[in-house]
């Protein structure tokens, strides 16, 4: 039985308790002592012999009451500390002064392959065969920069920090492996979740992509995704690893045109200790370590050099690689999905892009279609950028008037669906109204004459402008469209006006 006596501290008197205990022949196996209280194991101790223990013990100066507890809180403590350790799926030591396991959890034990009791004692030093290692430990008092160190053939990143609030008695060390780095990673770039409801659309074009999309997604070959710059590649790329038997693995992009050939190798694969200068102590992981058991999204891939080229296609062909300076051969379990807005088959016949490469990365193939091919999409996508710049800047939801409606139905998009995007945001930024005319969208090189080639010089004045602008657009529209009625939900604008709008400038359904 345990028991919790409260006190009025004085001189003396946890002897006192314990002599009580003493005189009725019952065993103490733990005192814990934390004014008011202390706390009692006594193991033999049955509930009959309670109630005259408990008048002796109150008959005590300065001793207040007796409770039992179900645990003393230093086991509890130490019980729950252990069930931490254990669930810490990084390998944890706590080390004293000189460099020595104390405590281990059980990953540490897992990836040492030693049990957790066998690992109280090793040396840091003896644990990863580094004797400097352990030695600049020791001396910079574990104050020491991430490094890579390698345990049993496998790469970690170890952290080392002194014990809080002790610093000259040891420290603590975590190990960190290159997957779970990566989990983190993707975790910190990507906290909304990336599935194919996240992509926006209802237009034919965008239903057979994702239909598409969804069965490629699950599966486990090479994915190539073409389309233009702006039509959201990496948003699809990120769909098809969320629904993906990977989806609870790292998901890791790197832009092939944003980096030097040099710098995206070491991105890409990695680099050895003192592969160059400037590199980090211990190496560092690349990408493909990071996402072990994940993807990797290689945007724009028609820009990699031949050199890269050459190096990717061989970790295509068996998942085996080394990193920049290393000699050790490294192979990961990554799924790779690339992407270009180029035309890599015109590429492959200019002998610009490896032909053998194409073919390993063209296992499955997703097309996403520019934004002029899926207008009905427009002013949807319209709508909710208007909503997202409205909070982003703090500022009253407006709306687009017919005439903006009419223009963003009409621009050609060159830069589609980022560009729709942009446009919004600054017409919201820039503007204080209610009702954002197409004046506000300040549509680059467009002219509200799309249907006369004699262009915006031609026109004579504003009203005649929006007529030819209004007439364009319903001819355009109307084929696709034939009705009034389903014209008007189109563009989001009343049946009467529409009407009244097709019988103004004479244009009637084609039979």
């Amino acid at each position: 039985m345990r028991l919790d006596i409260q006190f009025l501290d004085r001189v003396g008197i946890a002897q006192e308790i314990l002599f009580v205990l003493a005189e009725r022949r019952l065993n103490v196996s733990a005192v814990e002592v934390d004014p008011p209280h202390i706390y009692i194991d006594a193991p033999e101790l049955v509930e009959q012999q309670l109630a005259t223990l408990r008048t002796a013990l109150t008959g005590i100066s300065n001793v207040q009451s007796v409770l039992t507890v179900d645990m003393l809180p230093g086991m509890r403590r130490h019980l729950y500390l252990n069930a931490l350790l254990a669930a810490m799926a990084d390998p944890v030591l706590a080390v004293d002064a000189s460099g020595t396991i104390v405590v281990a959890n059980t990953a540490a034990a897992g990836v040492s392959g030693v049990s957790e009791a066998t690992l109280g004692g090793i040396t840091l030093g003896a644990l990863f065969g580094d004797a400097a290692l352990h030695a600049e430990l020791v001396d910079s008092g574990f104050y020491a920069p991430l490094r890579e160190v390698m345990l049993h053939g496998e790469p970690f990143l170890l952290d080392a920090k002194p014990l809080a609030g002790a610093p000259t008695a040891g420290g603590l060390v975590t190990l960190h492996a290159p997957s779970r780095i990566g989990q983190r990673l993707y975790a910190l770039q990507h906290f909304e979740e990336g599935s194919f409801a996240t992509i926006l659309g209802e237009s034919a074009p965008i239903r057979a992509l994702k239909a598409r999309a969804a069965r490629a997604a699950v599966v486990d070959a090479p994915l190539l995704i073409l389309g233009e710059t702006g039509t959201g590649k990496e948003l699809i790329a990120l769909a098809c690893h969320t629904a993906s038997l990977r989806a609870q693995q790292p998901f890791l992009a790197l832009n092939c045109a944003a980096l030097p050939e040099n710098l995206a190798e070491s991105e890409l694969f990695g680099y050895a200790p003192g592969a160059f200068t400037g590199a980090q102590r211990g190496g560092k992981p690349g990408l493909l370590e990071l996402a072990n058991h994940g993807t990797v999204f290689l945007d724009e891939i028609g820009e990699m050099s031949p050199y890269l080229q050459a190096k990717l296609l061989r970790f295509l062909n068996d998942g085996s690689f080394r990193r920049v300076g290393g000699e050790r051969e490294l192979k990961v379990d990554v799924r790779i999905i690339s992407a270009t807005h180029r035309n890599l088959e015109q590429m492959v016949a200019e002998h610009s892009f490896r032909e053998d490469l194409f073919y390993r990365l063209n296992v499955l193939s997703l097309v996403v279609p520019p934004l002029r091919e899926r207008s009905d999409d427009i002013l949807l996508l319209a709508r909710l950028f208007l909503e997202r710049a409205a909070a982003q800047t703090q500022r009253p939801l407006c709306r687009l008037t017919a005439t903006a409606n009419a223009a963003l139905m009409t621009n050609p998009w060159p830069g589609n669906v980022r560009q729709l995007q942009n446009i919004i945001f600054r017409a919201v930024t820039m503007s204080d109204k209610a009702f954002l005319d197409f004046t506000d969208l300040e549509l680059a090189g467009s002219s509200v004459n799309h249907g006369d080639a004699s262009g915006e010089h031609a026109v004579a004045n504003w009203q005649q402008a929006i007529e030819q602008y209004e007439k364009a657009l319903l001819q355009r529209l109307y084929p696709l469209y034939p009705s009034s009625r389903k014209l008007a939900a189109h563009l989001d604008i009343s049946h009467t006006m529409i009407a009244n709008k097709l019988r103004k400038y004479g244009i009637r359904k084609i039979a």
